[in-house]
């Protein structure tokens, strides 16, 4: 890794870009002023949008007009060639110009294109994709999110070693404690995949982790672990359908406050604890989905999140480079072997 953490953006991913993306890149490089952005995308529209006479360290702009589009099959967009910005921009970590790379395009082109360039982590069989939750203490690692719908005991086994080294690469100073999402905690819930990882993983000590058991869907905001694991199909599942009811819930709650007098007077009393709770609700906060077990960082933002979810996304990337993700996973295998 370089001096000054470097990060690759594909600029022209999601809705609303370039425009977002550059607005999300000046937002954080107000708190990163070390940080350098190798910018992928189409000049024309790129340039205008950042500050007059800008610094190209920092602010370099590689020009392709090529991009991948949201409605490209993840083959057709491999097939439209190494110009595009999100191949450059994955190009640009495997050849080391780059520490990390991030794109809100495309989910499945940037996972096959990343899987082309990118090798994977020696012992580690499948990526995952793994996302911030929040939770009563503070916020959960989610793998796999989708990726892999069908997974054996050793994928369980690989994620939950990936999960703990990102939640250290996040969180160095707290304890990475696993849990396997299941239909239930006692031991003779799940199906015989869920099981067989439960007692590799109950045997063995490992000094990067504690390993809390099973947790249910209800009790994955308890705390009580931090590193939720599960295969893509009940994961990606569980994802939805906490992005549903926590819609539903500020929508509701919004509706209920400023729907007659008596609402509007309690929300205005209660104002402090209102905005405590939009906070910790805030999607934007929570957005960087990082995809694992490639040699390189790879992190996916929501594509319609708005500027500010995107600086947080670049946060992510901060973090998992100045941590050394990477490596922690590595040292983490060797450790269990």
């Amino acid at each position: 890794m370089s001096e000054n953490i470097k990060i690759a953006v594909d600029a022209m991913g999601g809705e609303n870009s370039p425009k977002k993306i550059i607005d999300g890149i000046l937002e954080n490089h107000k708190e990163n002023s070390d940080v350098l952005y190798n910018i992928f995308g189409d000049l024309e529209k790129i340039e205008p949008l950042l500050p007059k006479n800008y610094n190209k360290k920092i602010f370099n702009v590689v020009n392709t007009k090529n991009k991948i589009l949201d409605t490209d099959s993840p083959l057709s967009a491999a097939k439209k060639g190494k110009d595009t910005s999100m191949w450059l921009t994955i190009q640009s970590v495997k050849n080391n110009q780059s520490d990390v790379a991030i794109s809100a395009g495309n989910t499945g082109a940037l996972f096959v294109i990343s899987k082309l360039n990118l090798q994977m982590i020696e012992n580690i069989d499948k990526p995952a994709l793994s996302a911030l939750w929040p939770n009563k203490n503070n916020f959960n690692i989610v793998l796999d999110l989708g990726l892999n719908i069908d997974c054996n005991e050793k994928n369980l086994i690989d994620f939950s070693i990936m999960g703990s080294s990102l939640f250290k690469s996040l969180y160095p100073n707290d304890k990475a404690t696993v849990a396997l999402l299941n239909i239930g905690s006692e031991e003779l819930k799940g199906n015989e995949v869920i099981k067989k990882a439960y007692q590799n993983l109950q045997k063995k000590i490992n000094k990067n982790f504690d390993f809390y058991g099973y947790i249910e869907g209800n009790h994955i905001m308890d705390g009580k672990a931090n590193v939720i694991i599960t295969d893509g199909f009940t994961g990606n599942i569980a994802l939805k359908t906490a992005e549903g009811t926590a819609n539903f819930i500020v929508k509701e709650f919004k509706e209920s406050m400023t729907s007659n007098f008596l609402g509007k007077v309690s929300s205005l009393i209660n104002i402090k604890n209102l905005n405590k709770v939009k906070k910790k609700l805030d999607p934007r906060l929570y957005n960087g989905a990082i995809l694992i077990g490639l040699n390189s960082p790879v992190v996916k933002s929501h594509g319609s999140t708005d500027y500010i979810g995107f600086s947080h996304s670049l946060n992510v990337c901060i973090k998992i480079v100045k941590n050394n993700l990477i490596q922690k996973i590595k040292e983490n295998i060797i450790v269990w072997e």
